[in-house]
């Protein structure tokens, strides 16, 4: 069972994003037992500078095309040159990174190539379906977080699937494929060029979930706005940083930027304290590989309680002044 991966890079440091590495790993586990190869496709201005690292990860080989026209997305352009290449490949499982890039390519393919595509999954895996053999199972949270679907593409090929950066873990192992890029022929038309980019603004992150420790997360128990100040305090005095639920964020509690869950940030701190929050599959997509989960509910029976480690039933706002004051007192 042979896998196609998007490869994509950050344009502004000519580095690999995270994404990329991941869902190389990724596709080497599910196609590697059953004999297949993992074959990564890219195409930009130029190959990313550290593209040897996606074959620690377990591809194959890497096939590109590169032009300066490229330097920044062109939908056209990119879909009919990723198409070719993957048509080129006739592989079974086909990936792209849930980014702006992937999220606007990949349906332009998969509704080319007519087949079906699974957007934002949580978990791939491989399994027997009827007489069909061997498919991809694509999972997804589904009617706002409610339900965990199962996605299957059992009659069509390939099954495309597009998944966020940091779900999939990267395995402190390594590989040591040989390097293998080949330059992909491409008759490029100028025609696919559509847009002209005029500048890159780089957002400012206002979160950075990546290298925090503890994450001190809000939702919509918290009640207010207001009583939101109680979690940023928290998260303040363990040195962590504020996260919330997508309702809080809904509400207005909080910023966006803040949210971790399936439309958020996929978090995965030492330390996740949950205050006021359900534990809906939305969230807990983005929180439960923590290693540590604190939750804090009045409601006993909330699902939150059902993966966390620790569990104290009760008001947030009068439990989190006492853990307030007694991490005054320890200094």
């Amino acid at each position: 069972m042979k896998s196609v991966v998007f490869i994509e890079k950050n344009p502004l440091s000519n580095q690999l994003r995270n994404v990329s590495l991941e869902l190389t790993h990724k596709a080497y586990t599910l196609s590697n037992p059953l004999g297949g190869e993992v074959v990564g496709i890219f195409t930009g201005d130029s190959l990313p500078e550290n593209c040897d690292e996606l074959f620690q990860f377990g591809m194959s080989r890497l096939l590109y095309f590169t032009d300066e026209r490229l330097a920044h997305l062109h939908s056209i352009a990119y879909k009919h040159i990723l198409e070719t290449m993957i048509n080129s490949e006739s592989p079974d499982i086909v990936l792209f990174g849930a980014t702006h890039t992937g999220r606007d390519v990949a349906p332009l393919i998969a509704s080319s190539l007519k087949t079906g595509m699974t957007a934002d999954c949580t978990q791939l895996y491989i399994d027997d379906y009827k007489d069909k053999g061997k498919i991809l199972y694509q999972m997804r949270p589904a009617f706002g977080g409610n339900i965990l679907a199962t996605i299957i593409t059992p009659d069509h090929r390939p099954m495309m699937a597009t998944v966020r950066e940091g779900v999939m873990l990267l395995p402190d192992e390594r590989l040591n494929f040989p390097v293998k890029t080949e330059v992909f022929p491409i008759d490029f038309n100028e025609l696919w060029i559509k847009s002209e980019f005029l500048e890159i603004v780089p957002k400012v992150k206002k979160v950075d979930f990546n290298s925090a420790n503890i994450v001190v997360s809000g939702g919509a128990g918290v009640g207010s706005e207001e009583n939101f100040r109680l979690i940023r305090e928290l998260a303040r005095a363990l040195g962590g940083e504020v996260g919330a639920s997508r309702a809080a964020v809904d509400f207005g509690f909080v910023e966006k930027d803040h949210q971790v869950g399936q439309t958020g940030s996929v978090v995965r701190p030492k330390l996740y304290i949950a205050c006021g929050i359900s534990g809906q599959i939305q969230h807990r997509a983005g929180m439960e590989e923590s290693q540590k989960i604190i939750a804090i509910n009045k409601d006993p029976d909330a699902p939150i309680f059902n993966i966390a480690h620790m569990g104290i039933v009760g008001d947030l706002n009068e439990i989190i002044p006492v853990m307030l004051r007694y991490l005054k007192e320890e200094g």
